[in-house]
């Protein structure tokens, strides 16, 4: 079940907020412009699985998606406790960044934990299979896959280079849960 817990920024202890339904988390993340959505999954795929058939399995989706908001590329992320940059890459999503376009994921398999850093706020969303969340572009954010990564996304870009980040050098993400936490 997805999850979103709020905090203040200054109080990375207790969240003033917890919601696990659905039209709850859209709502409070639709105030701060953030999309949240669930689709249907196809339950057969898993970390490994082959891109392509991961875009042909969601392609009605990812077009819609495409058309409505004028993404131009789209690509696939898997990730493993095997993978052999997992940590590398587990360290750069961790550090507090922004992008200059929407990030756009939609979780066909696996979870991974989302932190948006929006004003004296952080929103700490937990992504599962069937989510698809969409990040404003110049909203500072974080993720965390986990110490033991199990997760693939479709990412949709409206840069063609794909994902691109500005860090802001604040560690502000070290002082909130991890994705162990929310499980």
């Amino acid at each position: 079940m997805s999850c979103l817990a709020i905090y203040l920024s200054n109080e990375p202890i207790q969240p003033i907020k917890l919601l696990n339904h659905l039209e709850d988390i859209q709502t409070e993340l639709g105030k701060v412009g953030v999309r949240f959505e669930q689709w249907q999954t196809v339950s057969s795929i898993q970390a490994g699985a082959d891109p392509a058939a991961v875009l042909a399995a969601y392609a009605e989706p990812i077009q819609r998606l495409q058309q409505e908001q004028g993404y131009q590329t789209v690509d696939v992320i898997s990730m493993d406790e095997k993978h052999p940059e997992r940590e590398t890459l587990r360290q750069k999503f961790l550090s507090e960044h922004q992008h200059a376009e929407d990030e756009v994921r939609f979780f066909v398999a696996g979870q991974g934990l989302f932190s948006l850093h929006i004003a004296d706020l952080v929103y700490v969303v937990l992504c599962r299979r069937g989510d698809l969340i969409s990040v404003p572009a110049g909203v500072k954010h974080w993720f965390d896959m986990g110490e033991r990564p199990h997760f693939v996304a479709v990412r949709l870009f409206n840069n063609p280079e794909g994902w691109v980040a500005n860090f802001s050098g604040d560690a502000i993400a070290d002082d909130f849960p991890r994705l162990e936490d929310f499980l």
